[in-house]
């Protein structure tokens, strides 16, 4: 959907989770904490080295000397706020940034800062990246925070996705924005008829849809109709919107990029995603469940992304949850 730290996250516990349930060797302790306490790790000399400048919940400007030597896991509270303390488990705000230690650059393009919405994150690294989970647990709400790291904590037994080996520096940083209000888990809205040449849906018990796609050629322009019609607030062109939503190929029911399969909803502005997504959201009610048949031209284009070909049609079920301006 984006290329962004919160999808790159959210792609590397994917990883991390499959990693862990083969055969590969399990991750070190820091990286297996139940998410029901807080394990407060402590700052020290590499931490503290960190120099970060520039406001809070705005994109901080974040130097070091290179190459970094983190060997362990450390914490360092930047800036200590005066909101709520963030308790293991829930739901967090996120403004995100990530650094490669041994050059300085960044790890992918920071998030949740300024006009962008906060990044919505368990803290529960079952769910999350435990390196973040470890900066922001039991801090309150206002803080800006720094771990170091190696790979391996910081990302489980997903680093190597970043290309780092297992005992490579990592620089976190984190400011804990807000702890959203908790939404629904799924569209809780009226059910709609189907409409006649879309693929068929069929809900679990948790609301994860199950797509069907029919015997037939795609359209060769998005459509979009709804299932669940919901009688919550409208979303507007811009606005943030809090979302499940399960994306499939046409050509093979192929699942390419599920909030469902992480555990977790995403939010993003209607404005950041592709074309047919965002048609997909704007002008329909929180509450609603939609599908939308996205061709190329409103997806991803002759290039494609990853899994997805160039000439690829794709369908996404979306439930809408919430949206802010």
């Amino acid at each position: 959907m984006r290329r962004s730290l919160s999808v790159l996250t959210a792609a590397l516990v994917v990883a991390g989770l499959a990693a862990c349930s083969s055969s590969s060797p399990a991750p070190s302790a820091s990286s297996t904490a139940k998410a029901a306490s807080c394990q407060n790790v402590k700052s020290g000399s590499v931490s503290d080295s960190i120099k970060v400048s520039g406001a809070f919940h705005q994109t901080p400007t974040v130097t070091f000397t290179t190459p970094l030597k983190a060997t362990d896991i450390q914490r360092t509270v930047v800036t200590k706020g005066s909101g709520k303390k963030v308790a293991a488990g829930e739901t967090v705000g996120l403004g995100l940034a990530a650094y490669d230690g041994t050059t300085g650059k960044e790890l992918a393009a920071p998030e949740g800062f300024g006009d962008q919405a906060a990044v919505d994150a368990p803290v529960d690294d079952t769910k999350w990246l435990p390196g973040f989970v470890r900066g922001v647990e039991c801090l309150p709400v206002g803080s800006r925070v720094v771990v170091t790291s190696t790979a391996e904590q910081a990302f489980g037994q997903a680093y190597s996705q970043l290309g780092l080996k297992q005992t490579a520096p990592v620089v976190l940083l984190a400011d804990i924005v807000n702890i959203p209000p908790k939404l629904p888990t799924k569209a809780n809205g009226t059910p709609v008829a189907p409409t006649a040449g879309f693929p068929t849906v069929k809900l679990s018990k948790t609301g994860e849809p199950t797509i069907t796609i029919p015997k037939a050629d795609p359209p060769t322009e998005t459509r979009i109709a709804q299932l669940k019609k919901g009688s919550g607030e409208t979303v507007l062109p811009g606005d943030t919107v809090t979302v499940q939503y399960k994306g499939v190929l046409w050509r093979n029911g192929q699942v390419f990029d599920s909030s469902w399969s992480r555990g977790q909803t995403a939010s993003f502005k209607t404005t950041e995603v592709v074309k047919g997504f965002g048609k997909a959201l704007e002008g329909q009610t929180v509450g609603s469940q939609v599908i939308a048949i996205v061709p190329p031209a409103d997806g991803y284009g002759s290039a494609g992304n990853a899994a997805i070909k160039g000439t690829d049609t794709m369908v996404f079920v979306v439930d809408i949850l919430g949206t802010t301006r």
